[in-house]
Parts: structure tokens; C-alpha cells; sequence
């Protein structure tokens, strides 16, 4: 097998999506979602032939370890509720992934080794907590994990990796004995060393090339949406500070992109936000000089260093969607990398100079390409139908124009029955991407509106930042001047009308049912904020700073804001029936707010259902995520009398019941 086409090890494990449904079609849009798919390879930097990455294969997301060199791929973790998170050392022997407990996003990190073997604890003596940043060490330098927990805040340690020849016997001990104990005649791990503690949400960055330098943010002046940078030494003693917090009256935030990989070398690659959107230079932390490379791009603007040290690869993002530059620091020289229109969801530079990246658009499904020419990574199996191109579309709002993107069945004139999508985050936005939710929607019938209301990036900052102490109620002013477009131009029907979205757009959803009862026909909101009170107190303790900067305060120190956006307070104007889909382990819209919301529709008798499953924020599980979607679309046809478009339908049975509907 060839680099262009890494299939190998997933080959067989595909089978089970071509047996499904045997007998019958299984529509478009059911296959988007069985259809195999795969990440962006992440790649050892002393070790390029050897790359991680995740995919579906098996009809749950896990890793993969790939070696280039002889083909060779093989499933690192196998778990039921699926695992996404794991980096590959610089030297390309181990892996590390997280492990946590049915999607709650508490755990602890094990590690192994990428040839396979078993799994070993990898920071013995860390109790489990929230992750908060992790990047690997070359020979002799540490790891450097991140926690969060309710109890202490953010810390950061110092974590010697244990040497390969240490075997997986000294781990075990280790791990049995809370990091003291090891195998006989060989060195025991060293317990980890604290080197930072805060109240306040912190994470880490990264790891200089020698692991002489530690780069993290903070929020320590009490702003989460905005961080600051320190740079420290192994022994917690700082080197370098740098913070745009401070000195003025706009709120500008840094982001740390990457030390430079080259031996001894003291430039630090960030991002800022000085000139009103996120843009890079280069902070030599050794000497204070700052780099300003004043792209001139409109839009935000990330890169990463060309493995060499002498360039730079620049991700632009620009009003939904997406394009490459390579940045000769020599130069210095702007050069465009030639990709297709739509959007980049992740690009990396090899040690070749070419870049490879993951592309997709609204009509065609994503793909792992390459400058080359060639495409890097091509499962086998199943081909994932395409959808509909989307359209742009520019409305007036009360706070500037918004932008929203449109698709719709081929050859239909509306009005047509209408999703109003509305994506999570808040600070996140809707692009020209592959998107298999919006299509199943266009497949059925509907057109699908998403907006990229006040809160979302690739705006500019100010367009980002203008959520706070009205939080939810400028999103909703925005999506309302979207509907009433939509509704004048003859695209939707007004009396068909969804508001639906996932996580941040649930809870819009459900605010927004409450807030405009007279403009939704129904409401499908999934693992939602519902009772913002009851959710600051039992979640995580990185959102319940992020909640105190957009709010300005708890809940106790601003209760009339917390109860003015919270969905809960507008729970008995809500006219349109409601439907709820709840993960029984989610930290970050817990269960209990959910419950509290339920009872209060309950008691007014009005009409609603729920379905719970036993995951946390979101499933890795594909017949998972397929039940939700044909629960949605079926709750859509029964209370607005439409029926299947271009996909056909499949019948869901008894899986409508609305309490009955949890998974076992």
C-alpha cells in the first residue's frame, strides 16, 4: 500500500455497514453517517512515517496507529462509548489517550505503545479529573498534563514518561502503588511535580523542542474568554509573561500555536487579537521581541510552523469558509496553497514541504488530500452520498449583517418546511462543510437555515465578544431577523417552522421557544442548557468560568442575568411541542437542569418528549447518533405532516415513547 492511500488495517472491519439494512435501501442519509470516514493523520515529529488518527470503521469513533513506511494500520482503543482523544509522542513509540467513563469527560490518561501491547497508566500518582492540556516531551524531557477539577482549580505537572526498557510490569506497579513502586532492577517512575495552580481556568500549550520551556494560558485576571501567556521552566519559575488583558479598555485575548521545532531555539508561535481579529506572530520568549507578520487577511487567521522552522502553514477563515497560505519568515512572502472552495478543518506541513490537509464543502464529503495531489487517507467501504451546495445568504440585524448559509431540496420553490440549525459553542460558527445532520434534513424535505449569530467566529472580535450579559437573548434577536428573512422571500413556510441545534444551540432552542412562543412550530433541542442556575452549579468547573465572564458574575452575585437567560424562566409561554434529547453523563449540560425543565412541562401537561442516552456530550457511537437523527425526523413528520423527501424513510416503532426512550 502506498501513502496515498492509507486503508489497509481498516479494510474487514467495514463489512458490517454493507450488511445492514440487507433486503431493503438504506437511504442517503443514513449512509453519511455508517458511510467510514477518518481524521486528519497527526504525525511524530522525530518519527513522520508513524501517524495517529480516529475513525468510524467499526460504527464507533476510535484511534488508529498508522506506519507509513510498511502500510500497516491497526485500532488502538476499542471502548463502547468510542474515544477520540490521543497524541502520539515526538518520538513516535507511544500513545497516549484518554480515558474516561462513559463520555463524562473525567478520567485519566493511559498510554501504549505504538507497535500495540497493553495499556499502562501514564502519570501514575494523578488522581482523574478534566483535562486541561497535554503535550510530550523528546528523551529526557517530561510530559506536561493539565487537570481541572472542582476541588483545585486548574493545575499543571511535570510527568517523566517511563523508558520503553522499564517495561509494562514497572507501569503496573507504578500504577498499583500511586506511582512508588516499579519493576525489579529497573528505575521507578518519578511522581509528578506540581509546577502550577490556579483558581481560574488555565491549560496547556506546549513544550519547547529541548523541554527547557513550557508555554501556558491563563485566565488569572478572571476573563475566560480571553487568556494570557506565561512561559515557565520545568521548576515553575517564569521566563516570559505576556498579557493584552491588561492596559486597556478592549478585551483581547492570546493563544499559544506552537514552539518552534528546531533544537534551541526560543520562538514561540501565538496568536492575538490586536487588530480586531485572531492573527499570528512570532514572541521570541528568551529576548521579549515580538514579530509582527501583518498578513493583511481579512479574516481569523491561525498557522503552525513548516517542520524546518523557516516558514509558516496559515489557516484563513473568513465568512464560512476556509483557504491555505505557506509564510517564508526569510522573505517574508505570502504564498497561497491551492485548495478547493470550501472549508479546511485541519492542514499540517510534512517534513517534504508538502501539506497535507482535510477538506470538505455543504455538497461533498470531507477527504484527508494532499498538496501532492494524492489523498492521503481513503477508507474502504461504503462511499458517503453527497448533499446540496450551500447558499449565502447577508441579512441586516440589530447588530451588523449576519451571515447565514441556506440549502434546500434540488428543484423545490418554497415555502418549504424550515430547520432554523443553530450551532453550539456559542464561539464556534456554521462553514461551507460536509455536514451529515443539515443533509439528512434537505433529504426529507426541509430546507435548513444556519446562522452565525453574535458569538460566532470568523467575524471579527467584536462580532465574537458582543454575547455578554444578554447572553442568549442577542443570539435570538439575530436568528429572528434570519426567520423574518426567510419567511419574506418566500423560502419558509411560517407555519412549519423547527428551531433545533445541539449544546449551545440547544439551549437557544429551548430559550428561544420561551422568548418567541409565537415564531416556532416545534423545537428539537439536543444535550441543551436548560435551567442555567441549576447547570452553573453542576458543571464543569472550565464552564463555570466561562458562564462568570459572559454573565459577570454567579449566579448568587447576578441572579436577575442568570434568570433573564436562563430557558427556564420562559418555560410556560412555551407553545410548540418540544422535543428533548439528554446524555444521562454530560458534564457540560448535566442531567438534573434538563430534569428540572422536563418536570416544569410536565406539570402544565404540555406537549413534549425526551429521550435519554447513556453517554455524555454527544455519542462516538453510530447507530447511536442514527437512532437520535430518525427520532428527530420522525417527531418533525408527526407533528407537522410532512413526509420523506428524496431519502426514504425508515420506521423508528416504539422508539418514539418519550420516557421510555433510553438506551440500555
Amino acid at each position: 500500500m502506498t501513502e496515498s492511500n492509507g486503508s489497509g488495517a481498516l479494510a474487514g472491519r467495514t463489512d458490517r455497514t454493507e450488511r445492514v439494512h440487507q433486503g431493503e435501501r438504506m437511504p442517503d442519509w443514513e449512509k453519511r453517517f455508517r458511510a467510514p470516514r477518518v481524521s486528519l493523520p497527526d504525525w511524530a515529529e522525530d518519527a513522520p512515517d508513524r501517524s495517529l488518527f480516529v475513525s468510524n470503521a467499526t460504527g464507533t469513533y476510535e484511534l488508529y496507529a498508522w506506519d507509513r513506511s510498511t502500510g500497516e494500520q491497526r485500532q488502538v482503543t476499542d471502548r463502547p462509548n468510542g474515544t477520540t482523544d490521543g497524541v502520539l509522542s515526538p518520538d513516535g513509540e507511544w500513545i497516549w489517550w484518554f480515558d474516561d467513563k462513559d463520555g463524562d469527560e473525567f478520567g485519566v490518561w493511559r498510554r501504549q505503545p505504538f507497535a500495540g501491547g497493553p495499556d499502562e497508566l501514564a502519570a501514575p500518582g494523578l488522581d482523574a479529573s478534566y483535562p486541561a492540556g497535554l503535550t510530550l516531551g523528546r528523551d529526557g524531557s517530561p510530559a506536561v498534563v493539565g487537570r481541572s477539577t472542582d476541588e483545585d482549580g486548574t493545575t499543571i505537572h511535570l510527568v517523566r514518561t517511563v523508558p520503553r526498557a522499564e517495561g509494562t510490569e514497572g507501569a503496573e506497579r507504578a500504577e498499583g502503588a500511586g506511582g512508588a513502586g516499579g519493576a525489579e532492577g529497573a528505575e521507578a517512575p518519578v511522581a509528578p511535580v506540581e509546577i502550577y495552580r490556579h483558581r481560574e481556568s488555565a491549560g496547556v500549550g506546549d513544550l519547547s523542542h529541548d523541554g527547557s520551556l513550557i508555554a501556558i494560558e491563563h485566565t488569572e485576571h478572571g476573563d475566560a474568554m480571553h487568556s494570557a501567556l506565561r512561559v515557565l521552566r520545568p521548576d515553575g519559575t517564569t521566563v516570559a509573561e505576556l498579557d493584552d488583558t491588561k492596559g486597556g479598555t478592549e478585551e483581547l485575548g492570546l493563544e499559544v500555536l506552537g514552539f518552534a521545532p528546531v533544537a534551541g531555539d526560543t520562538r514561540l508561535l501565538i496568536g492575538h487579537q490586536r487588530r480586531g481579529r485572531w492573527e499570528p506572530l512570532v514572541w521570541d520568549v528568551a529576548t521579549g521581541e515580538e514579530t509582527d507578520l501583518s498578513l493583511e487577511l481579512p479574516g481569523d487567521v491561525s498557522a503552525e510552523w513548516f517542520p524546518d522552522g523557516t516558514g509558516l502553514l496559515v489557516a484563513h477563515g473568513f465568512e464560512g469558509r476556509s483557504e491555505l497560505f505557506r509564510y517564508d519568515l526569510a522573505g517574508p512572502e505570502l504564498v497561497e496553497i491551492d485548495t478547493p472552495r470550501g472549508t479546511v478543518s485541519g492542514a499540517t506541513a510534512r517534513p517534504d514541504g508538502s501539506v497535507e490537509y482535510l477538506w470538505s464543502s455543504s455538497a461533498q464529503p470531507s477527504a484527508v488530500r494532499s498538496t501532492t495531489g494524492e489523498v492521503v487517507l481513503d477508507p474502504p467501504g461504503m462511499r458517503s452520498p453527497g448533499s446540496v451546495p450551500v447558499e449565502d445568504v447577508w441579512v441586516e440585524g440589530p447588530g451588523g449583517r449576519i451571515h447565514a448559509l441556506v440549502q434546500k431540496p434540488e428543484g423545490t420553490t418554497g415555502p418549504l418546511p424550515t430547520v432554523f440549525d443553530i450551532h453550539g459553542g456559542p464561539t464556534w460558527h456554521d462553514s461551507d462543510s460536509f455536514a451529515a445532520g443539515p443533509a439528512a434534513w434537505v433529504d426529507h424535505g426541509y430546507a435548513v437555515v444556519r446562522v452565525n449569530y453574535r458569538g460566532s467566529t470568523g467575524y471579527g472580535r467584536a462580532w465574537t465578544d458582543a454575547l455578554k450579559h444578554r447572553v442568549g437573548l442577542i443570539e435570538l434577536e439575530d436568528i429572528a431577523a434570519v426567520r423574518e428573512w426567510a419567511i419574506d422571500s418566500g423560502l419558509a413556510d411560517p407555519d412549519r417552522l423547527i428551531l433545533t441545534g445541539g449544546s449551545w444551540g440547544g439551549y437557544l432552542t429551548l430559550l428561544g421557544l420561551g422568548v418567541q412562543p409565537d415564531a416556532w412550530t416545534l423545537g428539537i433541542a439536543v444535550v441543551p442548557v436548560a435551567d442555567y442556575v441549576t447547570a452553573y452549579h453542576d458543571e464543569m468547573e472550565a464552564l463555570k468560568a466561562m458562564d462568570r465572564t459572559l454573565l459577570g458574575g454567579t449566579p448568587e452575585e447576578v441572579p436577575d442575568r442568570f434568570e433573564a437567560s436562563s430557558p427556564i424562566t420562559y418555560v410556560d409561554r412555551v407553545k410548540a411541542p418540544v422535543y428533548i434529547s439528554a446524555g444521562v453523563n454530560d458534564p457540560r449540560c448535566p442531567i438534573r437542569q434538563i430534569e428540572n425543565y422536563v418536570h416544569r412541562l410536565q406539570s402544565r401537561e404540555a406537549p413534549h418528549e425526551v429521550y435519554r442516552y447513556d453517554a455524555g456530550h454527544g455519542s462516538l457511537v453510530v447507530d447511536e447518533r442514527i437512532k437520535q437523527v430518525r427520532l428527530e425526523l420522525d417527531f418533525a413528520e408527526r407533528h407537522l405532516g410532512t413526509r420523506a423527501g428524496t431519502g426514504t424513510r425508515t420506521g423508528t416503532g416504539a422508539e418514539t415513547e418519550t420516557e421510555a426512550g433510553e438506551q440500555g
